[in-house]
C-alpha cells in the first residue's frame, strides 16, 4: 500500500495547496525515534545547547518572510499575528538558552557526611538528568509557538533531550520549514541534525507514543486526541510521562461592582479577547458570570456592540468550522439561551463571532444546559447573568479545570465580594489574572500554563523557564569519590553552578 499524501490545504477555501510529505509508516517512525535516540549523547554539553537554542532562534528569524508566509498559507491567522508569533517563539529559544547558561534548573543539592545528625547522613549529591528522546505533537492554533520550534520542543531541548515531533496536519509545510531550519541550527553548532526529528500522520502519532525509546511526551490539542494519547502513554508496558493541554473554559466573573465601575469597558474588553484570532486561542474566555440587573445590560449592550463589528473569519480548517457551526447550533437552541449577537457561519468559508446568554441559575445542578460548560472552539462566548452571590459559588463548583480564570472586580479596592470570589476561583486554574483578560501568555520565568485537568494532564507549565522541569528526572549519588562523580556535583564546582550546600544556598 502506498504511503498517504500529506496535503497543504489552505482554510480560506478548503482547496489542496501543494503535498508536502508522506505519512510515516510505522518503520519509519521506528528509524525517527532511533535516530534521535542515538544522539542524545550529543546534547550533554550545557554551552553547544545554548549555542544551538540561539542559533535556532537567528535563523528562523532570518527565514521569516517565508516562513510566515508558508503559516498564512496554511493558517489563515494572518502575517500581523503570525510575525508576533514568530517573534515570540524566537524569544522563547533564547530564554531557554538563558536557562540552560544559568544552571539552576539541575536543581543541585549536595549534603556532606554527618555522624551527628539523626539518623547519620551520608555524602549525598543530587542534580537533574534528561529523560531521552521527548515525543511533541503540534498544535494546531500556534504554528510557531507552540507547534514545532515552540515551547515543548525549546525546552525538552534545553533539558539535554531529543526530540521528535508529530507536525499537525493542519500546517505541515510549515512545519517542514520549520524543521529544516532547526537541523540547520543544529549543524551549524556540531550538532547531529537528528536532534530533531518530523513525521507525519495519525497513525505515526500513535507509533510514536508507544516507541520503546520515547521517554516523555508533550501535548497541546483536543481533550479526546490527548486524553487517546494520555491513556497510551499510561498503558505503556514502560509508561511514561505525559504532559497534555487538553481544553480550557477559562471562566470570568465580572462582579456587580465591577459592572456598576466599567461595565462598558468590561464588555468592549471581553469582545476583543474571546475574538482574538478568530477565538482559537486556548486560553479564550468561554464562559462568563456577569450580574443581571442594569449594570449588567451595559456590559451586554457594550458586548454586543463590539462583537457585531468583528468581521467573518477562517478558523484554521473545515473541520473546526463544520465542529464550531454545530457546536454555537446545539447551544443556542437550549431552553432559554439567547443570541444577542447569532454566533455561526459567517460564509461557505469563515465563522461569524456572536455570543450566547443565559440565567446563572439553570447551570447550578446537572441539566441540559451543561454543555454550556463545556470548551468550544471559535470565536464565541457564554455568559451567565447571575441574580446572587450564591449562584455564583454553585456555577463555579461545577466548572471543570481551566487553564485560566478572570475576576473583574472595582478598581478601588472597596470590592466586598473580590476575596471571596477569588479564594473559589484559584482551585480552578492554573493563572488568575484580576482586571485583566487571559489572552496573552508571556513567556516569563513567573509563567505557568497549566491547570487542573482537563486543562493539562500534569500539574508542569509548558510556558516559562520552568517548563524545562517536565523533561527531566532527579538522581542522588552517595558516598561516591570525586573522581567517579559528575562534574556538576564535584566538589570544587567547577563548572560555576548555582547549588545548595548542607541546606543552604552556595
Amino acid at each position: 500500500m502506498a504511503a498517504a499524501p500529506v496535503w497543504s490545504v489552505d482554510p480560506r477555501t478548503g482547496n489542496p495547496r501543494e503535498q508536502v510529505a508522506v505519512e510515516a509508516t510505522a518503520e519509519e517512525v521506528d528509524r525517527a525515534v532511533r535516530a534521535a535516540h542515538a544522539v542524545r549523547a550529543s546534547l550533554a554539553d550545557r554551552t553547544v545547547r545554548a549555542a544551538f537554542l540561539r542559533t535556532a532562534a537567528e535563523l528562523l528569524t532570518a527565514a521569516g518572510e517565508h516562513i510566515i508566509e508558508a503559516a498564512d498559507a496554511e493558517t489563515a491567522l494572518g502575517p500581523a499575528r503570525l510575525t508576533g508569533e514568530l517573534a515570540r517563539t524566537a524569544a522563547q529559544l533564547k530564554a531557554f538558552a538563558e536557562v540552560v547558561d544559568e544552571g539552576a534548573f539541575l536543581d543541585i543539592h549536595i549534603d556532606h557526611e554527618d555522624a551527628t545528625r539523626t539518623p547519620p547522613w551520608p555524602d549525598l549529591r543530587r542534580y537533574k538528568i534528561p529523560l531521552g528522546v521527548v515525543a511533541v505533537y503540534a498544535a494546531s492554533n500556534f504554528p510557531l509557538a507552540f507547534s514545532v520550534p515552540g515551547g515543548d520542543t525549546a525546552s525538552a531541548l534545553a533539558a539535554g533531550c531529543p526530540v521528535v515531533v508529530k507536525a499537525h496536519p493542519d500546517h505541515p509545510a510549515t512545519s517542514e520549514l520549520c524543521a529544516s531550519v532547526l537541523r540547520r541550527a543544529a549543524v551549524r553548532v556540531g550538532l547531529p541534525e537528528d536532534v530533531l526529528v518530523l513525521v507525519h500522520g495519525f497513525e505515526a502519532g500513535i507509533e510514536l507514543i508507544r516507541h520503546p525509546l520515547v521517554a516523555a511526551a508533550g501535548f497541546t490539542g483536543s481533550v479526546r486526541g490527548g486524553r487517546a494519547l494520555f491513556d497510551a502513554a499510561g498503558a505503556r508496558p514502560t509508561p511514561i510521562p505525559f504532559h497534555g493541554e487538553l481544553g480550557s473554559l477559562n471562566p470570568v466573573v465580572v462582579t456587580e461592582a465591577a459592572a456598576a465601575e466599567r461595565g462598558e469597558q468590561i464588555g468592549a474588553g471581553l469582545a476583543g479577547s474571546m475574538t482574538m484570532g478568530s477565538g482559537q486561542f486556548c486560553t479564550k474566555p468561554g464562559f462568563v458570570l456577569a450580574p443581571a440587573g442594569e449594570s449588567g445590560d451595559r456590559l451586554l449592550k457594550s458586548l454586543t456592540d463590539a462583537v457585531s463589528d468583528t468581521e467573518a473569519g477562517a478558523l484554521l480548517d473545515h473541520r473546526m468550522r463544520d465542529a464550531f457551526v454545530a457546536g454555537v447550533r446545539e447551544r443556542a437552541e437550549l431552553p432559554d439561551v439567547q443570541a444577542p449577537v447569532t454566533p455561526g457561519a459567517g460564509g461557505e468559508h469563515t465563522v461569524a463571532a456572536g455570543f450566547l446568554t443565559v440565567p446563572a441559575h439553570l447551570l447550578t445542578a446537572d441539566g441540559p444546559h451543561d454543555a454550556l460548560l463545556e470548551e468550544c472552539f471559535g470565536p464565541v462566548t457564554v455568559v451567565a447573568r447571575y441574580a446572587s452571590a450564591d449562584e455564583i459559588t454553585a456555577v463555579l463548583s461545577r466548572l471543570p479545570g481551566n487553564l485560566t480564570a478572570t475576576l473583574q472586580t472595582a478598581t478601588d479596592g472597596a470590592d466586598a465580594d473580590a476575596s471571596a470570589l477569588l479564594a473559589a476561583l484559584t482551585p480552578l486554574a492554573g493563572r488568575i489574572i484580576v482586571n485583566g483578560w487571559p489572552t496573552g501568555v508571556a513567556v516569563a520565568p513567573a509563567q505557568h500554563h497549566g491547570g487542573p485537568y482537563p486543562a493539562t494532564t500534569s500539574t508542569s507549565t509548558s510556558v516559562g523557564a520552568t517548563a524545562i522541569e517536565r523533561w527531566l528526572r532527579p538522581v542522588t549519588y552517595q558516598t561516591t569519590p570525586e573522581a567517579l562523580l559528575p562534574p556538576e556535583l564535584r566538589e570544587d564546582n567547577p563548572l560555576n553552578l548555582p547549588r545548595r550546600v548542607d541546606g543552604r544556598r552556595a
